[in-house]
């Protein structure tokens, strides 16, 4: 099947799927969504795939999400607070749509990923970064919470915290050590860490590596993943309407969007990305 925003390709098993937008820093359009999404589930029906890894074009994993469109309705008007509630809930349904796939999903992490790139990361079943990687949701700084909030169940209450509270980035290296990742490697190295693990993956063989993802996924919605995407995804929309989002807009009208990111994020600059302390690296 052809696509416009991404690339797929099967290498003895492992479906590679590339998100293809690099000189728009593969940030995730609308389109760019809906092919993933139906890219894995194809994967998932395939005997012939036994493992999906993701993956960005040129200098990063995805910038976050595509805000260019989608403020409006199709008639031109500005988007009400329900409607946009409304889609937001469905736009992480169609993540679940991803973490739900019978079949194993990798993020293969390098350079940036950044607000809508973590909640494509953290809907996969593993996540390998390169050490040097910038991850983080800077976007909550000026409103918003991660409509498919899954950090809690990768790196705990405090941490998710202390991330999503200042909006702060963090390296790879710091995402192996708080479970945002399984594994960090050096970035020359990543390809070869990401292909070792999912060669073990299709060695399992689909129909058991797909009743271990499938128990273990149900062991968290025990845990209530779905129950506070529900909360999460209305929330966003909701926190959305702040008024440093507000400001913020108004800013960008004044003296453009980029100087407006570098105004936003000024008082946050001292320390960031947060690292492993250098004397704790191997």
């Amino acid at each position: 099947m052809a696509y416009e925003t991404i690339l797929v390709e099967n290498d003895q098993g492992i479906v590679r799927i590339t998100l293809n937008r690099p000189e728009k820093r593969n940030a995730i359009s609308q389109a760019m969504r809906a092919e993933l999404i139906e890219a894995v589930e194809t994967a998932g029906r395939d005997p012939n795939a036994g493992v999906v890894v993701i993956r960005g074009a040129g200098t990063g994993f995805s910038s976050g999400y595509d805000v260019s469109s989608g403020s409006e309705t199709g008639d031109g008007t500005a988007m009400s607070l329900p409607r946009r509630a409304l889609e937001t809930a469905e736009m992480a349904r169609g993540w679940s749509r991803i973490w739900d796939a019978p079949i194993t999903v990798i993020a293969q992490l390098h350079g940036y990923c950044l607000a809508g790139g973590t909640d494509l990361a953290l809907n996969c079943d593993l996540v390998l970064t390169a050490e040097d990687a910038t991850i983080g949701f800077p976007a909550l700084r000026m409103g918003g919470t991660p409509p498919t909030s899954m950090w809690i169940y990768n790196v705990g209450p405090q941490w998710a915290k202390r991330l999503l509270i200042t909006g702060d980035t963090f390296t790879g290296r710091l995402a192996e050590r708080i479970g945002f990742a399984l594994e960090a490697a050096p970035a020359d190295m990543l390809e070869e860490r990401v292909t070792f693990l999912a060669r073990r993956i299709v060695a399992m063989g689909r129909d058991i590596a797909g009743i271990n993802k499938y128990v273990i996924n149900r062991g968290l919605e025990l845990m209530g993943r779905t129950a506070l995407q529900n909360i999460a995804a209305p929330f966003d929309a909701i926190a959305n309407q702040a008024p440093e989002m507000a400001a913020f807009v108004q800013r960008a009208r004044e003296i453009g969007l980029g100087a407006a990111f570098k105004e936003r994020d000024a008082p946050f600059a001292e320390g960031v990305p947060l690292d492993v302390p250098e004397r704790d690296r191997q």
